[in-house]
């Protein structure tokens, strides 16, 4: 009996000392994964601006939208396919689906790269940066979100920041550039309104169904118009612009999604929209790096400025009651 109780005591003590270990290895994989997950959505956003603009220096910006979303829709639905979730829409979320193939996909990414032949993919970037804020002053005005007060600070201070670095930059490149502005702009708030109007309609809807068959249909509706209105010359199209449309399909497309949305399970929301700080200055770095290209030193003083509006409209109203109290 002394035997049994004291091989029982040694069983326990080896236990207690084992399940620590275990968690804290477990603690250390899970926060492995999601630093490596932060690094690879940062550096699939941070060189899809680059890509873009590769991509459509022999390709009409249509037509290029179409390929690459015809490359990326195939392989998301057979990602679909092997998960063994439904490729189609609920049947009462049909007006979704058309609201998601269009104003989601379609328009937004043409107007993407449209814009970027107008202006640089770096102030391309730092434009589509601001979509927390896009996202915050629409989901207060549509839907009557509750906004803190440092969030409205840190949306004035991004706007300020981010006109102004436009004014600048139009006053250097000249005035046929505020067309891609325009684009990306418009853009940027398509996107946020298909976000903060289907955020709650398509909750239920996984990431995969909700990308692929919209996927698929706006980049056969944008075939069939870049047929009609562009009129491409296949041999025009050179290999550069091709290897950037598949890089935009099959990285951007598939990793970028898939990656993102596993990042936002593993880290709480304001961690992974710290991506929409860090991917612009890649963009920035890609674009002086490749094309030779740099901002003046004022915008580059005022992107600072511009991604700390960003930061604090991202942080939730409890952590910076947290921060407070820790700062006194």
């Amino acid at each position: 009996m002394k035997f049994r109780s004291y091989f029982s005591t040694v069983l326990a003590i080896i236990a207690a000392s084992y399940t620590p270990h275990r968690k804290r290895t477990d603690h250390m994989n899970h926060k492995t994964i999601t630093s490596l997950l932060f690094c690879c959505v940062c550096l699939i956003w941070g060189t899809t601006w680059l890509g873009m603009e590769l991509a459509v220096s022999s390709v009409p910006p249509i037509t290029a939208t179409s390929l690459r979303l015809l490359i990326a829709a195939p392989l998301i639905m057979l990602l679909t396919r092997y998960k063994r979730l439904p490729i189609l829409f609920p049947a009462d979320k049909r007006l979704e689906f058309v609201l998601i193939t269009l104003f989601y996909f379609a328009l937004p990414f043409t107007l993407m790269i449209f814009g970027e032949q107008y202006i640089s993919s770096g102030l391309a970037s730092i434009i589509f940066a601001t979509m927390p804020i896009a996202i915050l002053s629409l989901g207060a005005v549509l839907h009557g979100h509750r906004v803190a007060f440092h969030q409205l600070v840190g949306l004035a201070i991004a706007l300020i920041s981010l006109i102004e670095i436009i004014n600048i930059e139009l006053g250097i490149a000249g005035g046929q550039n505020i067309i891609g502005v325009i684009a990306l702009v418009v853009a940027v708030l398509m996107h946020a309104s298909i976000y903060v109007n289907m955020e709650k309609r398509c909750a239920n809807i996984n990431v995969l169904t909700y990308n692929g068959l919209p996927c698929l249909t706006a980049a056969v509706l944008l075939l069939l118009a870049g047929v009609f209105i562009e009129q491409p010359n296949i041999a025009n199209f050179s290999l550069q612009s091709l290897g950037a449309i598949s890089y935009l399909g099959v990285v951007a497309g598939i990793g970028g999604i898939m990656a993102y949305f596993q990042l936002n399970k593993m880290a709480s929301p304001f961690q992974a929209s710290l991506c929409f700080l860090i991917f612009p200055v890649i963009a920035l770095s890609l674009d002086a790096l490749v094309n030779g290209r740099n901002l003046s030193e004022a915008s580059l003083l005022l992107i600072g400025t511009l991604l700390i509006g960003v930061l604090l409209t991202k942080i939730p109203k409890q952590k910076m009651q947290q921060l407070l109290k820790r700062s006194t």
